[in-house]
């Protein structure tokens, strides 16, 4: 492997690195963050770039504004290997006044407050799917039985998508989270059309006859106010049914396994006091390592001379943030490598940092926690029924995510 020089305009290495699994991201991260935390790479897309890999520097770089999304998403910019197609509609590909305006017509359905006020719903819907797998019996596969319905079916209904269109969504964005080079990216592109021809669809019906929920609302917005664009409004809609239920449903079905699998007395340690679940969810989110190539998928252009990490990065230089190796860093987690659902301080990076912080943070972790809490009540014996060896993931996708997950109890 290429040695790691000192940061200069000369790529060392080659990203994304081999070695990144659900359970942490490449061991090439561990020499990085000692030697080099913002160093030079070539791109499986054949860009050069600037990788980002220690805590303090990602952070920073996070919350950085002349660190741009929208400048990823002009005509000629530059596409690196690893990273998922937005367009310049999407909140995700926005920047300064017009994130922020897009953000404030929705954050308030994600305060803190009005999560939790979902959580009894939240609840039921956990409990009807586990007495689902009750009543079916073991062997019995989490992903389809409880980690993918369960947050599909909640973003669903806060964002009034007909129960039996779900699974068509689910299926188009999949495909939209694809970032396999080798297909040129179709498959992506031909999933994000899907989308918006649904939401299209399903906006027109919605203003024909609206309902209780959050696209209702933000048609409303856009009819009634005019805050929002016809084609910011679609592309809101898909964004975040897409982004509201698969990375809480990989998050979720990696985490068990993490449990069962490698840290079995992390496992024993929630089925014994179901209290620990709050801080375990915290830790799990820290160290089960959601994203495929180790960062969001979401690259960051400079748009003016900055310095980051006593390495100077030119205007118009692409910024990679991998923040699974900042959640490793030694110097500032205790014991990094170890799942501790005691842990006290947890101050990590799975939702991001900045203007982009996770608007859906406090629902994903509600539903983690109500889905861990009724499965150690129910099945505090679950078990893998297949070594996790032999399970199968899907590839080429900007996430790490389990096709199955058997699993068993009882004798």
């Amino acid at each position: 492997m290429t040695d790691i020089l000192a940061p200069s305009r000369c790529p060392v290495a080659t990203f994304p690195f081999a070695g990144s699994s659900h359970l942490g991201p490449a061991p090439e991260y561990d020499r990085l963050r000692a030697e080099s935390p913002v160093v030079r790479v070539h791109t499986a897309g054949g860009v050069d770039a600037w990788l980002v890999s220690s805590y303090a520097e990602v952070r920073e770089a996070l919350a950085d504004p002349r660190l741009s999304r929208a400048a990823t998403c002009t005509p000629d910019a530059p596409r690196i290997g690893g990273s998922m197609t937005t367009t310049p509609e999407m909140i995700i590909s926005m920047d300064g006044a017009e994130h922020a305006r897009l953000r404030k017509l929705v954050a308030g359905a994600f305060t803190m407050r009005r999560v939790e006020a979902m959580r009894p719903r939240v609840q039921e819907i956990v409990a009807e799917l586990l007495e689902d797998m009750a009543v079916a019996g073991p062997p019995v596969d989490l992903v389809q039985a409880l980690t993918l319905p369960m947050p599909l079916t909640v973003i669903g209904e806060l964002l009034g998508v007909p129960r039996d269109d779900l699974a068509r969504f689910e299926k188009w964005a999949r495909a939209f989270a694809t970032v396999d080079e080798r297909a040129g990216g179709e498959e992506s592109m031909a999933g994000l059309a899907k989308l918006n021809e649904y939401i299209v669809g399903l906006v027109a019906a919605k203003r024909a006859a609206p309902g209780d929920d959050m696209l209702s609302e933000l048609i409303a917005a856009r009819d009634d106010g005019d805050r929002l664009s016809e084609q910011e409004l679609v592309t809101f809609g898909f964004t975040l049914i897409g982004a509201g239920f698969d990375t809480t449903a990989n998050q979720l079905a990696n985490s068990v396994l993490a449990l069962l699998d490698e840290f079995p007395e992390a496992w024993r340690a929630i089925v014994a006091d179901p209290g620990r679940i709050p801080d375990a969810v915290e830790e799990l989110l820290r160290r089960v390592n959601l994203f495929a190539t180790d960062t969001t998928g979401f690259h960051r252009i400079a748009t003016e001379d900055l310095t980051l990490g006593g390495v100077d990065i030119a205007a118009g230089d692409v910024v990679v943030l991998a923040l699974a190796s900042a959640n490793r860093d030694g110097d500032v987690f205790d014991d990094p490598e170890r799942l501790d659902v005691a842990r006290a301080r947890n101050p990590h990076l799975a939702f991001g940092h900045g203007m982009h912080y996770c608007l859906g943070k406090h629902l994903g972790r509600i539903e983690m926690q109500v889905a861990l809490e009724g499965l150690v009540r129910r099945f505090p014996d679950l078990r893998l029924a297949r070594p996790a060896a032999e399970l199968p993931w899907h590839r080429g996708e900007i996430n790490h995510t389990l096709s199955a997950l058997p699993v068993a109890w009882g004798r």
